[in-house]
C-alpha cells in the first residue's frame, strides 16, 4: 500500500518472483509415467515440466496420468511422459506479476505455468492456487481497509439511493447518503 497526497492506492502489481514455488519438478522426456508419478508424489506436487536436452518442451499433470493413462487402463512403466505431455509449453517470464499470469492461464485455459529466465531456463511454477492466495490476501486488507475507512465523512458526490448531488455525504452500510436518506434511515 502507498500513501500519497490525501489519497491511499493499494498496490496490486504482485511480482511472479514472491509467489512462484522455485525449483519446479522436471524430468526428462525418456522417462515412463511411472517415473512421472513418483516424482510427483515424492516432491507432493501435481505436474512435472518435461524436458527435452535441458529445455523445457511439455508439462505432465495429475490429471494427464488419470485420463490419458489410469482411464485407459494402461500400464504406467510403459507409457512414454512424452506421449501423454501437453505442448507446446506455455511459460510466463520471470518479470511479469500475478495479474499477468492470470491473463495466461485464462487465455491458454492453464492451471499451471513454468517460469522462466530471459534464457528460458524454468526456474519456478506459478499455478492458481498459488495467485488464489495472493487474491485472498488482497481481499482480507481491503476488507480490513473498508472497515476502517466505514465511518469516512465524503463530502461532495451523488447519493445511492435518492441521486441527487449533496455536500454532506456519509456512508451507511455500504451507500453513500445524503442528510435526508439517513434521516429516513433513521425513522424506519
Amino acid at each position: 500500500m502507498k500513501k500519497t497526497t490525501n489519497t491511499i492506492r493499494f498496490e496490486t502489481r504482485v511480482p511472479l518472483s514472491e509467489v512462484m514455488k522455485r525449483n519446479p519438478t522436471m524430468i526428462s522426456m525418456e522417462a515412463n509415467v511411472a517415473k512421472a508419478a513418483k516424482a510427483m508424489c515424492c516432491e507432493e506436487v501435481g505436474s512435472v515440466i518435461i524436458l527435452q536436452r535441458n529445455k523445457p518442451i511439455g508439462i505432465v499433470t495429475e490429471e494427464d496420468i488419470n485420463c490419458k493413462v489410469v482411464a485407459k487402463d494402461l500400464k504406467p512403466s510403459t507409457v512414454q511422459v512424452s506421449t501423454i505431455m501437453s505442448t507446446p509449453l506455455i511459460t510466463v517470464s520471470a518479470d511479469k506479476t500475478v495479474i499477468d499470469a492470470a491473463q495466461m492461464m485464462v487465455k491458454h485455459k492453464v492451471r499451471r505455468l513454468p517460469v522462466v529466465d530471459k534464457s528460458g531456463k524454468v526456474i519456478g511454477i506459478v499455478t492458481v492456487r498459488d495467485l488464489l492466495t495472493v487474491s485472498n490476501e488482497q481481499n482480507e486488507i481491503l476488507t480490513d481497509l473498508i472497515e476502517i475507512n466505514r465511518e469516512e465523512h465524503i463530502e461532495v458526490g451523488v447519493c445511492s439511493r435518492c441521486s441527487q448531488m449533496s455536500d454532506d455525504l456519509k456512508r451507511v452500510d455500504s451507500l453513500l447518503l445524503c442528510p435526508r436518506c439517513r434521516e429516513e434511515d433513521t425513522l424506519t
